[in-house]
């Protein structure tokens, strides 16, 4: 069966197998025929199932694991949107549509790239995404569902990302074409997905503004001077900061 499982002269053991053929030596009948007319039906019936639709099950499984495992993640798809709504789920079990910064930088690190940054991230490059990504905030210190998923998305795919002295005009073509591609859909969401120039300059704390702090704050402790103050005692360091 094996043989004929490959398709290997399938027919020639087919023929032997009908009715009225010697039988095999080993079967110790010399003479008596064996075989049967049902051969036909049997063996075309097995090749059919057997060497056509098993076999092509089994490439398929092949080619489908394949596909997966060289499936090139860094392109974003709607499995990527799947995942962020269940990670924002579990930092917003209530459905508020606002996380605090602090949790939105602990989703987005456990988070898988392209989306998410992922825990083998450096700090210091989650840092200078989420500058670049520059959501604001409100007085709670929270940011919103969709202006943090665009804000992915626009950086991931680099749509309309420039030097941060441009990036003000770059805002203001990308409202103009969300306005011109969804005209009914801009009048609600267009503040959310690119907010205003008003809610992210002076006088508006931005999560860009916050992890810039952090990144200067980081890069100073790598200094002497920084790393002169850490190896300080607690209670000098207490002393020097009351004084």
């Amino acid at each position: 069966m094996l043989r004929c499982a490959t398709g290997e002269s399938w027919p020639n053991i087919m023929l032997a197998c009908l009715k009225g053929r010697p039988c095999d030596p080993k079967a110790n009948k010399p003479n008596e025929t064996c075989g049967s007319t049902l051969a036909y039906a049997y063996f075309v019936s097995f090749i059919f199932f057997c060497s056509f639709l098993m076999l092509n099950l089994f490439v398929a499984v092949i080619m489908d694991n394949f596909d997966y495992l060289t499936r090139d993640s860094s392109i974003l798809g709607a499995h990527h949107l799947d995942e962020f709504v269940r990670i924002w789920a579990e930092y917003d079990p209530n459905a508020t549509g606002k996380i605090h910064y602090t949790e939105m930088y602990d989703m987005l690190k456990n988070m898988d790239p392209p989306l998410g940054f992922g825990n083998k991230c450096p700090n210091r490059l989650a840092y200078k995404k989420l500058i670049r990504m520059n959501m604001p905030l409100d007085a709670e210190g929270k940011v919103a569902f969709t202006t943090t998923l665009f804000a992915l998305i626009r950086e991931n795919l680099n749509i309309k990302m420039r030097t941060a002295e441009e990036m003000d005009q770059a805002d203001m073509e990308l409202r103009h074409t969300i306005s011109h591609i969804w005209p009914l859909q801009a009048k609600k969401m267009l503040d959310l997905l690119v907010p205003l120039n008003e809610e992210l300059n002076a006088g508006k704390l931005t999560v860009g503004k916050i992890y810039a702090g952090l990144l200067i704050l980081e890069s100073w402790r790598n200094t002497k001077f920084g790393q002169v103050e850490s190896d300080l005692p607690v209670s000098v360091r207490w002393f020097e900061s009351k004084g």
